[in-house]
């Protein structure tokens, strides 16, 4: 029995692929919910709302990726972290001006940067080898 592969890959990556491919899920779901559900979700943000869906399945394949150890996995974990830095101070900059927003959005936007800087970091932090 080959236990190689189990030791290889630390917890923290394992669990950044799950978190990743869990997220992305319930994100995808709930786009799809305002985007085309016929569901008022109030005062959305629409290139933020579009964002956020189309990260979702990002978010899905970079999890799938740092779960199989996949060297672009790391590379699109951060470009996720960066492109959701940049629609956040976009949302900000629509804020600021007097757009129209709802409060979740803000917490929203939030919780998306803290959780994908966090898999950044801890890929970054733990690495990974590929898998032989």
């Amino acid at each position: 029995m080959n236990r190689q592969f189990a030791t290889d890959r630390p917890f923290a990556i394992i669990a950044a692929g799950v978190i990743a491919i869990i997220f992305g899920t319930v994100t995808v779901v709930s786009g799809w919910r305002a985007l085309f559900g016929g569901v008022d979700m109030g005062a959305v943000v629409p290139f933020v709302l579009r964002f956020n869906f189309l990260a979702g399945f990002a978010y899905v394949l970079a999890g799938i990726g740092l779960w199989r150890r996949a060297e672009w996995a790391r590379t699109l974990s951060a470009g996720i972290t960066l492109a959701t830095a940049a629609v956040f101070v976009l949302f900000l900059w629509h804020v600021w001006n007097g757009g129209s927003y709802e409060m979740r959005t803000m917490g929203a936007m939030t919780l998306r940067l803290v959780i994908w800087s966090a898999i950044t970091l801890v890929v970054r932090c733990f690495g990974y080898r590929q898998a032989e």
